[in-house]
């Protein structure tokens, strides 16, 4: 029942994202189960008649992108966004996001900066009090793994490499990905600079200064955050 409950808001979220959608737009399609919902209707709204051009975050988004016919171009092409609309695995008061739990952080991080606006879907679970119960995923290059986790290792952050089929999972630029625990870290901004200053280290999944406004589905009705900054 749950699941199901979840999957609801999560729709609700997605859709409302739409609306935000207009004729012209360049818009940055985001990643995961949720955003997958709002590519879905978009696509709807595109066989009814909308003219936008994507810009997926993934490989994973463009092939969902081009199955319901959304017209796709690279990102050299647009430069800036007119829009990106991306899920979360965790998202604070702060509107400081955790991302890449499914493994495309970089790109949608590049999609946030060059955005004009950013929104982000989610379903009522995604919101916490705190950064940190979802584990905190970095990208990093293949050559510096071992490296790098013998340093996370020591600054108490209990990395883990992530796998899958038995390998090391690779990301869409090839880099791997590890996750590490920041549960009870106070200051994320801080700790971001510091993983950052690790040479091997691509990218992490903390978001802190993209987010302009929340979309959230919670029971019946969708919630709208609006980033005052």
């Amino acid at each position: 029942m749950k699941s199901t409950v979840i999957e609801h808001e999560k729709k609700l979220a997605a859709y409302e994202s739409v609306s935000l959608v207009k004729n012209g737009m360049i818009v940055g399609l985001g990643s995961g189960s949720t955003a997958e919902h709002m590519i879905r209707k978009l696509g709807e709204e595109v066989e009814k008649g909308l003219s936008i051009k994507g810009v997926p975050s993934s490989e994973r988004t463009a092939q969902l992108a081009q199955e319901v016919g959304i017209p796709l171009i690279l990102l050299k092409e647009a430069i800036t966004l007119d829009i990106n609309i991306d899920g979360a695995d965790e998202f604070d008061p702060k509107f400081r996001l955790i991302k890449g739990g499914g493994g495309a952080l970089l790109r949608e991080k590049i999609l946030a900066h060059n955005s004009k606006l950013n929104v982000i879907i989610a379903d009522s679970g995604k919101k916490v009090s705190a950064l940190g119960k979802f584990k905190l995923p970095l990208e990093i290059i293949p050559f510096a793994t071992q490296a790098i986790l013998a340093e996370l290792n020591k600054m108490g952050l209990k990395p883990v490499l992530r796998k899958l089929d038995g390998g090391a999972y690779r990301t869409d630029e090839n880099n791997n990905i590890i996750d590490i625990d920041i549960f009870g870290v106070k200051e994320v901004d801080k700790l971001n600079g510091t993983l950052i200053e690790i040479p091997g280290v691509v990218e992490t999944g903390l978001f802190l200064k993209t987010t302009d406004i929340i979309l959230m589905g919670q029971g019946s009705e969708t919630l709208f955050f609006r980033n005052t900054r």
